[in-house]
């Protein structure tokens, strides 16, 4: 798949390429994410169709179909969390361990790997998981990232799909590079699709949702159906270490003592730690609940079961305006 040949390549801007190089499946399910799935033959393609497609009612005004409920594979979530923030962890067997067995299908999982976006079922019934992933460059937004997730959260909105956010994300990308490519605008479409979802909407912080990550994974502000936290979460707008060094870089390199100045600097981190700890976040109403991960899935599934039916009037308007 491509505008032009090697050939007219080579014609026009003098570059030798090749047909797989510039236009190969592999390569645009990769690199330019125009491919959703990359099939080992036409069997599995098939196949592939057929699994998609079930998650999908038959037109818009439908209901996504539900099935019978199976358990989930075996997974002991709360062992699955690391207690550091800078450990990494592989988000696709969190999920795994909380839908039912067997019943995520992953999107693009081949490209923008640092989230994870795909349908599953929950309880029987059809949901949309749109979640960080640690495993791949600590989880951070992208401008791929945020146009994965921008259309996925389209996707199951125009087709009555639930939205889960789990969230374990730093934020933004940050430096020249991303900026040159419009991580602002990317980051914008994101962020403009959550908040224009009506389908129930639920986030779980499973550790950490920092600075504008918060928001493109459907937090408190952009007011979901509920936003559930586990015990180990951490709602902020950095982590204490960066917050820290921001805050008080003069002030701690003022002080000559190195033990000196490393005591006050656990002091200022142990203050910032207390400021975000999550059952004062959950009293004051930042989080609706504080869940222990044995409990999540039964309470997602009650959840989603009471949002089931919400109105979904967004506005007299058309349609919004994307931000460019």
């Amino acid at each position: 798949m491509y505008l032009g040949s090697p050939r007219m390549v080579e014609m026009v801007v003098k570059e030798k390429t090749t047909l797989e190089e510039m236009g190969g499946a592999r390569m645009h399910c990769t690199v330019s994410g125009c491919g959703h799935y990359l099939a080992a033959s036409e069997h599995d393609a098939l196949a592939a169709v057929r699994a998609y497609l079930s998650y999908l009612p038959g037109n818009w005004q439908q209901s996504a179909p539900a099935g019978p409920a199976t358990e989930p594979m075996p997974a002991d979530l709360r062992a699955m969390i690391p207690v550091s923030e800078r450990q990494a962890y592989d988000m696709r067997r969190y999920v795994r361990g909380l839908v039912d067995s067997e019943s995520l299908f992953e999107i693009h999982a081949l490209w923008a790997r640092e989230l994870v976006v795909g349908f599953a079922r929950l309880a029987g019934e059809v949901i949309g998981v749109v979640a960080n992933n640690p495993m791949f460059k600590g989880g951070v937004l992208f401008v791929d990232s945020a146009d994965k997730a921008t259309r996925f959260i389209q996707l199951c909105d125009a087709f009555n799909v639930p939205l889960l956010f789990l969230a374990d994300v730093p934020g933004f990308m940050v430096g020249t590079a991303v900026e040159r490519q419009g991580i602002i605008r990317h980051g914008a479409k994101m962020i403009s699709a959550v908040a224009e979802a009506t389908v129930p909407k639920i986030c779980v912080i499973i550790r950490k949702a920092y600075g504008a990550g918060l928001y493109a994974m459907a937090g408190p502000g952009f007011e979901p159906d509920a936003t559930l936290a586990l015990p180990t979460a951490k709602i902020a707008v950095m982590g204490a270490e960066a917050a820290v060094n921001a805050v008080y870089f003069n002030k701690l390199a003022g002080i000559a003592d190195p033990a000196a100045r490393d005591l006050q600097t656990s002091r200022l981190r142990a203050e910032y730690e207390s400021d975000i700890d999550v059952l004062r976040l959950a009293g004051e109403l930042v989080v609706d609940d504080v869940v222990e991960p044995e409990d999540l899935r039964a309470e997602l599934t009650r959840r989603f079961a009471a949002a089931r039916g919400k109105d979904r009037f967004f506005s007299r308007r058309r349609h919004g305006v994307t931000p460019v």
